[in-house]
C-alpha cells in the first residue's frame, strides 16, 4: 500500500548554512587540509573569512587591465625583476634629503621628480599557490598590488599569512576554491640568490645537501608524512596488544651486540686534551729522528742570520718560536723511540680516564639489553629510539644514527616472537596503507607505482617460514644465476641472496630461523644441536632483511661461555648475568629498522631520504 505525498515533503527546503571551518588550536589560522580535503574541495565554505597561512609553492602576476584570455597570466620568474618605477620610488626619500643638504628648494626638486619619474606600475594580482604542510594540495591566493608589491610576494619560498573571504576562483584551473587576501598579517621574504628551492623539481640526491629545506617539497613532505604514520601505527599495535612503552640508554657503558663498531663519548675537555695528543703523538708517526735535526740546522741558520740583520724583529721572534717547537719535536720522537710502549699507556689513559663516568662510555647500539631487564619486571615491553654504529658502510639502507623499535616479552619462546613480528608488519602496513592514502598515492606517481600494491599484498600474505640450512640448500641449487659471495653453510646470507628468496623463488615475504651462533649476537639462545641459534630473520621484497630476533638465552653457564668465548669483559656485563641469577625467565623480543620500514613504504632507494637529518660517514648536514 503507498502512502501519499505528505504536503511538506514538497515544499522547497531551505539551502543548509555553510559549516564554519575550525581553526588551527594553537595559532589561530585555518589548516589549509580543513578547506582543500573537503569532498566538495571547499566551495561548501565560500563568502567565509578565514586566515590561512604557508609558503609560496608557485606564481605568477595578473594584469588589472588586461584580463588574460582562458585564465592565462604572467608566469612568475621568481620575483628577482624589480620594476623600475618600484625602484625609483623606493629612492625618492633618499633624493630629496641629498637635495636638501646641498641646498636644493624641496619644491622644485619635488616637481621635477614627478616629471622625470615614470607613472606607477598597472595595477596587478598575484596569484599564488601556497602550502602549510597540511595537505599534498596547493592553495590559490589573489592578492592585489595595492596590499603588496608582487616582486615581494612571488619568490618561491615566501612566507605569507593572509586573510580574506573564500571565493569561486576567479581563473579556470584545477582549484574549487580560492581566497581573495584584503590583508597581509605577516610575510616572510626570500633571498632569491641563496635560495635553494625552486619551481623546477630536484632530485633527491641533490636536496641531501639542504635537508632544512627540503620538507618544503611536496615529494620529502610526504615521505616525512607517511613515517610520522609508521611511527603511529607502530605505538598503536604495541599498545594495543598490551607492550609498555620504555626508554632505554643512549649513553651505556655496554657494548650491546659485541661486534660492532661503536662511538665512544668523552666530554669535550678530554677531547681537546685526546686531540691535542694525537696531533703530538700520532701525527708525526711518519716522521723519521734524522729529518727533523736537519730541519733544527736549517732553522738554527736562519736564527743566526735574522739576529745579524736585526730588521724584522717579529720575524725573528717567529723563527724562534718555530726552532723551539722543532727541538721539542725531536725530542718527543726520541722519548718513543725508546719507550714506545709507555708512549701507548698514557694515550690510552687520557682516552679513557675523563673523569665525568666512572668507566668508558658509548652510544649504544641496541637497547635490547636493558629491555630484557624492563620485561623481567613488566612483561611485554618495546623502546622506540636512535641506535648507533661507526661502521663505514656504504650501504644505502645504513645509517651511523639509524631509527629502532626493539621489543621484549617474558615467558615467549622463538615461535612467539616470530608470529609478533609477522602481524607487526600487517598491521603497520594495514594501517598506513588506510590513514596516509594520499602521501602514498601522490609518492606512487612520483617515485614507485607499486607502493600500494605492495603494502596490501605484506598485509594479506602469510610469511615463508624457513631455516637457514633450508635456505642455504634452496640457493645451492640455483643454476641460472651467479651470487656474488658464493654460499656454503655458515656463511651470512647477503642482500642477493635474500632478495632472491623472496622475489624469485617464495616470492613473498620470509622468515629465516636457526642460524649459525658465529652470525649473531652472544646473548641469543644455543639450540640443542651446538651450532645454531634461536634466531630469525624477516626478509620482505623491496628491502630485504627488515626485522632480526630471537629467543635470549635465560641459562647462566651458557651466557657466561658465551661471553668467554667471544673475548668480552665480563665485569660489564655482570648487572645482565644477574637476571640469570635471580628469578630467570625464558624471553624473545625483535628489533625493526624503522628507516628501513620508511623506504619499504615510500618506494624510496636510499635511507638517507627516510630520514629527517642522516647522519652518515663522511657527511653530518647541520
Amino acid at each position: 500500500m503507498s502512502s501519499a505525498p505528505h504536503l511538506f515533503d514538497e515544499m522547497p527546503k531551505p539551502t543548509p548554512a555553510p559549516m564554519p571551518v575550525d581553526l588551527s588550536k594553537y595559532s589561530k589560522r585555518v589548516l589549509l587540509k580543513t578547506i582543500l580535503d573537503r569532498g566538495d574541495g571547499g566551495l561548501g565554505l565560500v563568502d567565509q573569512r578565514v586566515v590561512v597561512g604557508g609558503w609560496v609553492k608557485s606564481s605568477r602576476e595578473m594584469r588589472k587591465d588586461h584580463p588574460p584570455a582562458g585564465g592565462d597570466a604572467k608566469e612568475a620568474t621568481g620575483g628577482k625583476d624589480v620594476k623600475c618605477v618600484e625602484v625609483f620610488q623606493s629612492r625618492i626619500p633618499f633624493l630629496r634629503t641629498i637635495i636638501k643638504v646641498f641646498g636644493g628648494n624641496t619644491a622644485h626638486t619635488k616637481e621635477k621628480l614627478e616629471s622625470v619619474l615614470p607613472k606607477p606600475a598597472t595595477p596587478s594580482i598575484s596569484v599564488l599557490q601556497i602550502s602549510d604542510g597540511s595537505s599534498i594540495i596547493s592553495f590559490q591566493i589573489m592578492v592585489d598590488s595595492s596590499i603588496a608589491p608582487p616582486s615581494q610576494l612571488m619568490p618561491i619560498g615566501t612566507c605569507i599569512l593572509a586573510e580574506g573571504v573564500l571565493q569561486k576562483p576567479s581563473l579556470q584551473g584545477k582549484h574549487a576554491i580560492e581566497l581573495k587576501a584584503e590583508k597581509l598579517l605577516h610575510i616572510g621574504i626570500v633571498d632569491q640568490d641563496n635560495y635553494p628551492l625552486s619551481k623546477k623539481s630536484l632530485p633527491l640526491a641533490r636536496l641531501r645537501d639542504c635537508t632544512h629545506f627540503r620538507p618544503r617539497t611536496t615529494t620529502v613532505a610526504s615521505v616525512m608524512k607517511v613515517r610520522n604514520g609508521l611511527n603511529q601505527a607502530s605505538h598503536t599495535f604495541f599498545q594495543n596488544h598490551g607492550f609498555i612503552h620504555v626508554e632505554v640508554p643512549i649513553i651505556t657503558a655496554t657494548n650491546t651486540e659485541g661486534f660492532s663498531d661503536i662511538f665512544q663519548v668523552s666530554t669535550s675537555k678530554s677531547f681537546a686534551k685526546e686531540q691535542k695528543k694525537e696531533v703530538s703523538m700520532d701525527d708525526t708517526e711518519n716522521i723519521s729522528l734524522e729529518t727533523v735535526k736537519l730541519s733544527i740546522v736549517e732553522k738554527s741558520k736562519k736564527v743566526e742570520e735574522l739576529k745579524r740583520s736585526d730588521s724584522n724583529k717579529e720575524a725573528l721572534a717567529a723563527a724562534v718560536q718555530d726552532l723551539h717547537k722543532t727541538n721539542l719535536l725531536a725530542a718527543e720522537l726520541e722519548a718513543r723511540s725508546k719507550s714506545k710502549s709507555k708512549s701507548k699507556s698514557k694515550t690510552e689513559s687520557i682516552k679513557t680516564g675523563d673523569g665525568f663516568f666512572s668507566n668508558q662510555a658509548f652510544l649504544t647500539t641496541s637497547g635490547s639489553l636493558h629491555l630484557e631487564s624492563c620485561a623481567s619486571a613488566l612483561g611485554n615491553v618495546y623502546a622506540f629510539g636512535p641506535r648507533f654504529q661507526a661502521d663505514k658502510s656504504e650501504s644505502r639502507k645504513y645509517l651511523a644514527e639509524k631509527w629502532m623499535i626493539e621489543t621484549e616479552m617474558a615467558f615467549s619462546e622463538l615461535e612467539d616472537a616470530m608470529n609478533c613480528a609477522e602481524d607487526f608488519l600487517k598491521s603497520v602496513s594495514n594501517w598506513v596503507s588506510e590513514n596516509c592514502y594520499e602521501n602514498l598515492y601522490f609518492l606512487s606517481k612520483r617515485v614507485d607505482k607499486t607502493i600500494l600494491d605492495r603494502l596490501n599484498s605484506l598485509a594479506s600474505t602469510v610469511f615463508e617460514k624457513i631455516t637457514y640450512t633450508t635456505a642455504v640448500e634452496v640457493l645451492s641449487k640455483v643454476t641460472d644465476k651467479t651470487f656474488e659471495t658464493k654460499i656454503h653453510w655458515g656463511v651470512a646470507l647477503t642482500e642477493e641472496h635474500e632478495s632472491y628468496l623472496v622475489d624469485e623463488f617464495y616470492k613473498k615475504p620470509v622468515i629465516i630461523y636457526d642460524h649459525p651462533k658465529d652470525l649473531k649476537p652472544f646473548n641469543v639462545r644455543l639450540n640443542d644441536d651446538g651450532k645454531t641459534v634461536a634466531a630469525f630473520d624477516v626478509i620482505i621484497p623491496k628491502v630485504g632483511a627488515l626485522i632480526r630476533g630471537s629467543q635470549k638465552e635465560e641459562r647462566l653457564n651458557h651466557l657466561t661461555k658465551r661471553i668467554k668465548e667471544l673475548g668480552l669483559k665480563k665485569d660489564q656485563y655482570e648487572w645482565y648475568l644477574d637476571l640469570r641469577k635471580q628469578g630467570t625467565v625464558k624471553h624473545s623480543g625483535f628489533n625493526a629498522t624503522f628507516d628501513v620500514m620508511v623506504l619499504f613504504a615510500t618506494g624510496l632507494n636510499d635511507v638517507r631520504d627516510a630520514v629527517p637529518f642522516p647522519r652518515h660517514n663522511g657527511k653530518i648536514h647541520n
